[in-house]
C-alpha cells in the first residue's frame, strides 16, 4: 500500500505557465513587426522585378512595331496580337503571360504616360488611387524603381 504522504503531483504551477506566456508574448512582439515589414518589402521588390520585365517587353514591342501599345490595347498586347489600330506589323509574343501585382490585381498601363512614353503602375494593397505605406501607388515613374 502506498502512503498518501509519498504521492506527489507533478506539473507546472500557474506562475510558471504565466512566465512562459509572457516570454512568448515578448518574443512575438519583437519578431512579428520585423517579419511583417519584410513581407511588405518583398512585395515592393516583386513590383520592381515585374516592371523591369514589362519594360523590356515594351521596348522589344516598340523595336519591332515602331510604337508602344496604346492604352486601349494595354499590356495584353505583349501576350496576344492586338486587333485594334494601330495593328502591329511585326508582332511577336513578348510575354508568356501578364504578371499580377503582389495583391492579385493586374498592373495598369497608360500610353502615352503623363511624363514618359508610357506609365505602368499599381494602386497598392487597397486598390484605390493614393494612399501611404502598403496602400501607396507604385509606378515606373518612381525614382526608386528606376523609372525612365
Amino acid at each position: 500500500m502506498i502512503k498518501s504522504s509519498t504521492l506527489r503531483q507533478s506539473g507546472f504551477s500557474l506562475i510558471e505557465i504565466m512566465v512562459v506566456i509572457v516570454i512568448i508574448g515578448l518574443l512575438i512582439g519583437i519578431v512579428a513587426p520585423n517579419v511583417i515589414g519584410r513581407a511588405d518589402e518583398a512585395r515592393v521588390q516583386k513590383v520592381q522585378a515585374d516592371f523591369k520585365a514589362i519594360q523590356t517587353a515594351l521596348k522589344m514591342y516598340r523595336l519591332d512595331n515602331f510604337v508602344y501599345p496604346t492604352t486601349e490595347q494595354g499590356l495584353q498586347a505583349l501576350v496576344t496580337r492586338p486587333s485594334s489600330a494601330p495593328v502591329p506589323r511585326n508582332w511577336k509574343s513578348y510575354l508568356e503571360s501578364l504578371p499580377m501585382d503582389p495583391w492579385g490585381k493586374p498592373y495598369l498601363y497608360v500610353s502615352p504616360g503623363e511624363s514618359h512614353d508610357y506609365d505602368i503602375y499599381t494602386l497598392g494593397a487597397d486598390g484605390i488611387s493614393g494612399g501611404e505605406g502598403v496602400n501607396a501607388d507604385i509606378g515606373v515613374w518612381d525614382a526608386a524603381l528606376g523609372g525612365e
